[in-house]
């Protein structure tokens, strides 16, 4: 079974990293998952300073869609962890890909817990 990886890489204001991941970890994940979005993993990207990647799992294009749309529409979005994470983005760049479900759960080791 394969599985629709949306990996969104974020280019950071400079010198907001450790702030961004802080919100990432301890607001935005966690909103996230309580939404029953799947995040597979989060964290600064390795390639160059000063990004960061979230990526989510999803069965389909239409499932991604419909739980984006609910998601981000939501107040609880705009009055929670947005502004943490928005006023410290300089650009970001979403990808779309398919995985195998092998790929998406070693992505998962990651972030362990």
């Amino acid at each position: 079974m394969t599985r629709l990886l949306e990996i969104r890489t974020y280019r950071l204001k400079p010198g907001t990293l450790a702030d961004f991941h802080e919100a990432m970890h301890t607001r935005a994940v966690p909103m996230l998952r309580s939404k029953g979005m799947d995040v597979v993993a989060y964290g600064k990207s390795d390639h160059e300073e000063e990004t960061y990647h979230l990526v989510r799992a999803y069965a389909d294009r239409q499932a991604l869609e419909a739980e984006q749309a609910a998601f981000y529409g939501s107040a609880e979005w705009r009055e929670g962890p947005r502004s943490a994470l928005v006023d410290r983005i300089e650009t970001y760049l979403n990808t779309l890909l398919w995985a195998s479900d092998e790929t998406v759960a070693s992505m998962r080791s990651l972030n362990p817990g």
